[in-house]
């Protein structure tokens, strides 16, 4: 038996197979962004087995989990009484606890009938549904006409904690803590490119999606190449400000749970903005729970959505 054990899926290999994980170590591990030291960068996948008692009947289950997604991709076949003894073993829980690491005994089974050559027939695969993002109605391709333009700051900046506040309050921006009742009025319309969004009031052509996670090292080279190619046509993106980041933030949440228009992607909820802290740390704007905050900007670290001045 060796030491790394794997399982065919279709005509995909996973492995290895992490024995140690389990859907509470899981948790503290990916939730938090990598708690563990081997979740080095965003595409390191770990698969383990757990047991789903959500349903009326607990189900054996392969997970794939990573920085960004868990993916349940298979059920396995197991005997049912050998899976309603491992919830069994499990005691008493609340109604937030019906995911289960298995126990010794499935462990053992697994090992036997299904892992390294087993029996493919025990493995029935996940359909994975593709779901395509909705981005709103189509913007209108005409330049808005508007009387109350502004210039927001766009040089980076040391932003410290009290200035917050005044900050948000200054140009009325929404923030949940320290403006709830801010709202900021944006002219949006569609750009010269499908990637780009055009805010006519502050003159800032945004990317409608943006940078995956990684450090503010990282996310400084993405840049550089972007620029490098002329992303939409274009040299010289960067990051939003604080002023810049908030302005975009939305009193309410939209249907995809952010406070921001549809016509921004879902999936930066929170981004690097061009302002640090002192006496420490890198400022981001949390479009999931309205507000500005500091962390060290340590990997993974944050998400970036690129912006320019396109007049």
């Amino acid at each position: 038996m060796g030491m790394f054990h794997n399982l065919q899926l279709g005509e995909r290999t996973i492995s290895p197979i992490d024995w140690e994980m389990n859907p509470d170590i899981s948790f503290g591990t990916f939730e938090s962004w990598g708690g563990r030291e081997r979740v080095r960068n965003n595409d390191e996948c770990v698969y383990y087995f757990f047991v789903d008692n959500w349903g009326e009947e607990p189900k054996l289950c392969l997970m794939e989990r990573a920085v960004k997604h868990a993916r349940v991709l298979a059920e396995v076949r197991a005997p049912a009484a050998m899976v309603r003894d491992c919830v069994a073993g499990q005691g008493a829980s609340s109604i937030f606890e019906k995911s289960y690491a298995i126990n010794e005994q499935l462990k053992n089974w697994l090992i036997e009938h299904v892992l390294d050559g087993g029996d493919p027939q025990l493995v029935v695969p996940r359909v994975e549904v593709v779901v395509v993002e909705d981005m709103g109605p189509p913007l209108s391709e005409a330049e808005a006409v508007v009387e109350d333009m502004v210039d927001l700051p766009a040089e980076p900046a040391v932003v410290n904690d009290g200035e917050i506040a005044l900050l948000v309050r200054r140009w009325n921006f929404y923030e949940a803590e320290y403006n709830p009742d801010g709202s900021f009025a944006n002219r949006l319309g569609a750009g010269p490119d499908p990637e780009v969004v055009l805010d006519h009031r502050t003159g800032l052509m945004w990317q409608s999606r943006g940078l995956d996670i990684g450090s503010i090292r990282m996310t400084r080279k993405r840049i550089d190449s972007l620029n490098a190619a002329s992303f939409a046509g274009f040299a010289d993106w960067r990051l939003p400000t604080m002023e810049e980041a908030l302005s975009l933030m939305e009193p309410r949440k939209n249907s995809k749970d952010v406070h921001l228009h549809p016509c921004f992607s879902v999936e930066q909820p929170f981004i690097f903005v061009a302002a640090q802290r002192r006496p420490g740390g890198y400022w981001f704007v949390d479009y999931k729970q309205g507000r500005a905050f500091w962390s060290s900007g340590t990997i993974p670290g944050g998400f970036a959505r690129l912006v320019r001045r396109f007049r």
